[in-house]
């Protein structure tokens, strides 16, 4: 994923940051508990391609996590 993309972007529900899981390549909106997948490099950031993330997975994330390396 390109860093500057990834800055730009926002949860299409609550407008607010995502977090970069590289390695399940995702992109994962707290507030909103989706994760949207990331797919040949594209994110796709409709609210009916997400999964729901449980609080429990949310609680075991770090504080905030950078986007891009």
């Amino acid at each position: 994923m390109d860093s500057k993309l990834l800055e730009l972007l926002v949860c299409p529900v609550t407008k607010g940051p995502l977090d970069y899981d590289r390695e399940k390549q995702e992109l994962i909106s707290r507030s909103a508990r989706l994760a949207y997948p990331i797919r040949d490099g594209i994110p796709i950031m409709l609210e009916g391609e997400a999964r729901q993330v449980s609080a429990e997975e949310i609680e075991g994330m770090p504080k905030r996590t950078p986007l891009a390396d």
